[in-house]
């Protein structure tokens, strides 16, 4: 049989020069921003069709775990209505349908269920359909949603009469897919994105019934470090304008009851200052980071809050604790901490205070729906490695839980088969890096005979908890052990634990990841050839730079939506988000700045080296990380690599950085790397 021949990338010199230093870029025609180019979709197709021919030897089992996979999953499912106003608002799902429907009742038993949104039949026409916010005018009478048919994140916003279920002559488009109502019921703002940059840069105010031409633009950010997001207020008093850097926030807002007013600053912007505001009654509650690392929360009134020296601390900041949000009551407030790297929630009703408590020893819990700020009660949703997500109602006098839903698993799944744990790795610099872990017990053996998938992201402050999902039941019940590296970048023990694996400390992130790699091989865990890794987006970064660095400890990779091409994408302007980037990588612009990234962009740094067997997948239409990204650097490593281990790109020609649509069409790619690592292992 004829082996496939991977396809070879024309190569054109191209000059990109900084700093005095010119690097040659072999592969920037790959470069279209209209992604209609003959010969990129060309190229793109071949790449597809070597994957699927070099993967053929899997196909059986990539199919049988898709079945799997699917079958796992409830097919008659529904959320637990939640009270917001005066109606129950609940989601319903049915049989193959791959989107949900939308309702509203009189109460949690359902009557006078009214149909606000069938998501089916709205992508029924389309190849990919994404649901943006859905929105309910103030006298509960309209309803907004919004929609992207390609994966680039511009959401078009369309408005029906809830009562009849017609779509009014309102339509608005290239938006960030948000609507906020002011209390008129007939005044709404939104951010308009730039189609370039798909930045969101302005606000606009938008009144029903006439053109979106007509619309009036309130606000506009020269800076545009800036994301952008509209926000209301608790008691919903108030409409906010929300700005944030990668350090710095600022606040803008409206009475939402005089939605003609002019947008007013709510306090100074003060760079490296980042906070988070609401307000009920009275009183604004801060989480910031004024003089408070790891964030404090502070309260004012009407009067005080233009002046953050005039804020009064309610509850100080602490060294070793995180906070990372609130949840406002009549009568109580949920803060939500973070110590050790475990979430805990503490609820405070005047001068007291007391934790809610949970007994796995890696888990993930957050705030569930609370619309309701007169509830004496709490909705909490709790997961971890073995445990199902689970919605409780919890009692905020008492901390009593009631178990409202459970995640249901079909087939064949017993928790107290599995077993998860939190280690410390001892990093290089003599850090604890956390790592959490899962395996099936009767496969389980400390003695270097299993496969390990390790998954990392570390950057943005984001915590990749450890939390349950099905799909990696296929893995487990195959004999992997699931490990996540919580590695620097990440919030999970704390501010610094963010700051330093970012900008000039970047390296930390590559480190503590490929350190938990080798601890994992050391200490018996891994089988030495049979360590996989994989990481998407800002994590496909950090795929990028361990196999540059250390090749030789994976036996394959997967990559999705890698950001790989970082020191030409954060010297262009003009690629999406390029600009919000600066405080998280750094302006390459500047020296300095520069010679770090040269030093980890997995593009810059391939070289004549093996590699691990390699997945990368991308999505044509993505927003974040632009398809030519993974594009380049595959080219890149095909003239590179020096062994024969495989090396197959995946571009999903429908999709954008969240990957295929719908619940089960986008079970197929998790199907495909599954079926990478496991073919591997044999």
């Amino acid at each position: 049989m004829t082996q496939p021949i991977a396809p070879i990338a024309k190569k054109i010199p191209h000059q990109l020069t900084t700093h005095n230093e010119t690097r040659i870029d072999n592969y920037y025609w790959m470069r279209d921003d209209s992604r209609s180019d003959k010969e990129i979709l060309a190229h793109l197709t071949a790449e597809n069709e070597y994957c699927d021919a070099m993967l053929t030897p899997q196909k059986a089992l990539q199919d049988s775990l898709f079945e799997e996979l699917k079958n796992r999953i409830c097919r008659d499912d529904n959320s637990v209505p939640v009270k917001d106003g005066d109606y129950w608002y609940h989601s319903e799902v049915s049989g193959d349908e791959e989107y949900s429907r939308y309702y509203r009742a009189d109460d949690n038993k359902g009557t006078n269920k009214q149909l606000l949104l069938d998501v089916n039949a709205l992508a029924a026409s389309h190849e990919h359909f994404e649901l943006g916010d859905m929105s309910i005018s103030p006298n509960d009478s309209l309803l907004t949603y919004a929609s992207d048919l390609d994966g680039r994140r511009i959401y078009t916003i369309n408005f029906k009469h809830v009562a009849t279920g017609e779509l009014i002559s309102d339509v608005l488009e290239n938006t960030e897919g948000q609507v906020v109502w002011s209390n008129d019921n007939k005044t709404v703002f939104y951010v308009k994105k730039d189609p370039q940059t798909l930045l969101g840069t302005q606000v606009y105010r938008h009144i029903l019934g006439t053109n979106q031409s007509d619309d009036e633009l309130v606000y506009e950010e020269e800076d545009h470090s800036f994301y952008m997001s509209l926000d209301k207020s608790r008691d919903e008093s108030l409409i906010f304008i929300n700005l944030e850097s990668t350090e710095t926030s600022d606040t803008w807002f409206i009475d939402a009851d005089t939605p003609m007013d002019e947008f007013e600053q709510l306090v100074d912007c003060i760079d490296e200052h980042e906070y988070s505001v609401d307000k009920l009654g009275d009183t604004f509650y801060i989480v910031s980071n004024h003089q408070a690392t790891n964030f404090k929360v502070m309260t004012a009134t009407k009067e005080t809050i233009f002046d953050v020296n005039q804020w009064q601390t309610k509850i100080d900041h602490r060294e070793d604790v995180l906070i990372e949000d609130i949840e406002i009551f009549n009568d109580y407030l949920i803060i939500v901490e973070r110590e050790l790297g475990q979430i805990r929630f503490v609820i405070h009703r005047g001068d007291t205070s007391y934790p809610m408590t949970f007994d796995d020893p890696c888990y993930y819990a957050c705030l569930g729906d609370n619309p309701e700020p007169s509830s004496t009660t709490a909705r909490i949703y709790y997961s971890s490695l073995t445990t199902p997500g689970s919605l409780f109602e919890t009692d905020l006098a008492t901390t009593d839980r009631t178990l409202l839903k459970a995640q249901k698993v079909l087939g064949e799944f017993n928790s107290d088969d599995y077993k998860s744990e939190r280690i410390f790795v001892t990093s290089r610099d003599n850090q604890q890096v956390p790592v959490s872990l899962v395996y099936k017990k009767s496969l389980y053996q400390q003695d270097s005979t299993n496969p390990v998938l390790q998954y990392g992201y570390g950057a943005y402050g984001i915590t990749i908890d450890p939390n349950f999902s099905p799909h990696t039941l296929s893995l487990l019940n195959r004999g992997f052990v699931y490990a996540i590296a919580h590695v620097r970048g990440s919030e999970m023990l704390g501010r610094q634990w963010y700051e330093h694996g970012k900008k000039a400390h970047k390296h930390n992130t590559f480190n503590d990841f490929i350190d938990v790699s080798k601890y994992l091989v050391d200490e018996k865990i891994a089988h030495p050839q049979k360590l996989f890794a994989n990481g998407g987006s800002a994590g496909g970064l950090l795929m990028g730079a361990i196999i540059n660095q250390a090749p030789q400890l994976y036996r394959g990779v997967g990559a999705h939506v890698p950001f790989v091409d970082v020191v030409t994408t954060m010297l262009d302007e003009s690629i999406p988000l390029t600009t919000n980037e600066y405080d998280e990588w750094g302006n390459p612009n500047e020296l300095d700045a520069y010679n770090t990234i040269k030093a980890y962009s997995p593009i810059d740094n391939v070289a004549a080296q093996n590699y691990p067997n390699l997945l990368v997948t991308t999505g044509l239409h993505d927003s974040q990380v632009q398809y030519f990204e993974p594009m380049k650097w595959v080219a890149k490593l095909r003239e590179f690599k020096t062994n024969d281990n495989l090396l197959v790109f995946k571009t999903d020609m429908e999709s954008g950085h969240a990957g295929a649509s719908g619940r089960f069409k986008s079970l197929e790619e998790k199907a495909l790397e599954m079926a990478f690592f496991i073919n591997l292992c044999d």
